[in-house]
C-alpha cells in the first residue's frame, strides 16, 4: 500500500499525499447493510453546539459492521475489501455459506477469496474471531470486547493491535498500543491479526479543503479571540497568555484529567499508560 505524492501543480498539491490501495474493490457496497445517519453537526437535542468544529462534509452512507461475530461455526468467504467513509480502517464483506452477509473490519493481510470463521472451534488465523481463552498467547488481536457479548470496543482503527500477554483464571491480560495493561474476561471475543490500512498515518492532508470534505471545520486559536470568548483572548497584537493553556471554559488543556473516575472498566487496569518523553 504505497503512499502516492502528487506533483506540485498548486500549493495544495505540493504537500498532499494519498494511499493507493489496489486491494480495494470498485464494487458498490452491499445495499442491505447501508443506512443513512442523521447529521447533527456537533449539536445536542436543544440545538446547542456541544462538540465544536464539526459540520458540512461530503454525503456518505454508514456501513453496518458486525462487531459481535456470533455467527459461529459457519465458514464465510471474503467477497471484497471495501473503503468505509466513516472509519480509517478498511472493511471486508463476508458471504456466509448459509447466505448471510456481513461487514467486518479488514485485518492486515486479509484478501478477497479467503475463508474466515468465528467461534471456539475456529483456527487462530488472520480474520477469525474467537474468545480470548482460545487464542494463543503472544498473538496480535484487534476488535476486542470489553464485556462478553457486548461487541468490539478496543483496537478498531487503522493499523492498531493489542497483544495477548497472559491468562490467569477467568481473566486475560492484554497490552494496549499506549503501553497500558488491562485485564479482560476470557470469554470476551477478539479477532486475530492487526487492523489493515497500516499506512493511514503517513498521509498528508496538504490543504484545508480535504478536512472540510470530512466535516471538520476550521480551528481558531484562543489567543486570537476577544476576552469574552476565551480566557486567553484580548490584548493588542500577539501577547503571552500569562497562564496555562485552557479551554474556553477554563479547563486545563494540557495535563488536565478528562477520564471519569467512576468508570467501572478502570478497575481492570493493571498498569497505566507509559509516559511519553
Amino acid at each position: 500500500m504505497p503512499v502516492h505524492k502528487y506533483k506540485p501543480t498548486s500549493p495544495g498539491r505540493r504537500g498532499a499525499s494519498t494511499l493507493r490501495s489496489p486491494e480495494l474493490s470498485k464494487d458498490k457496497p452491499e445495499k442491505s447493510l447501508l443506512i443513512t445517519l442523521q447529521r447533527h453537526s456537533g449539536r445536542n437535542s436543544r440545538g446547542r453546539i456541544t462538540s465544536r468544529r464539526r459540520g458540512g462534509g461530503h454525503k456518505r452512507k454508514y456501513r453496518i459492521i458486525d462487531w459481535r461475530r456470533r455467527h459461529d461455526g459457519v465458514p464465510a468467504k471474503v467477497a471484497s475489501i471495501q473503503y468505509d467513509p466513516y472509519r480509517t480502517a478498511h472493511i471486508a464483506l463476508l458471504h456466509y455459506r448459509d447466505g448471510k452477509k456481513a461487514y467486518i473490519i479488514a485485518p492486515h493481510g486479509l484478501t478477497a477469496g479467503t475463508m474466515v470463521m468465528s467461534g471456539q472451534k475456529a483456527e487462530p488465523t488472520v480474520g477469525n474471531a474467537m474468545p480470548l481463552a482460545s487464542i494463543p498467547l503472544g498473538s496480535d488481536i484487534h476488535c476486542v470486547e470489553l464485556v462478553p457479548n457486548e461487541g468490539a470496543k478496543l483496537a478498531r482503527s487503522a493499523g492498531t493491535a493489542l497483544k495477548l500477554s497472559a491468562r490467569d483464571g477467568d481473566h486475560a491480560t492484554v497490552i494496549m498500543p499506549s503501553g497500558e495493561m488491562r485485564r479482560l474476561n476470557i470469554q470476551c471475543r477478539a479477532t486475530i491479526g492487526r487492523v489493515g490500512n497500516v499506512d493511514h498515518g503517513l498521509v498528508k492532508i496538504g490543504k484545508a479543503g480535504r478536512n472540510r470534505w470530512k466535516g471538520r471545520r476550521p480551528k481558531v486559536r484562543g489567543s486570537a479571540m476577544y476576552p469574552a470568548a476565551h480566557p486567553l483572548g484580548g490584548g493588542e497584537g500577539r501577547t503571552s497568555p500569562g497562564r496555562q493553556p485552557v479551554s474556553p471554559w477554563g479547563k486545563l488543556a494540557k495535563g488536565g484529567k478528562t477520564r471519569s473516575p467512576r468508570k467501572t472498566s478502570s478497575n481492570m487496569i493493571v498498569r497505566g499508560r507509559k509516559k511519553k518523553r
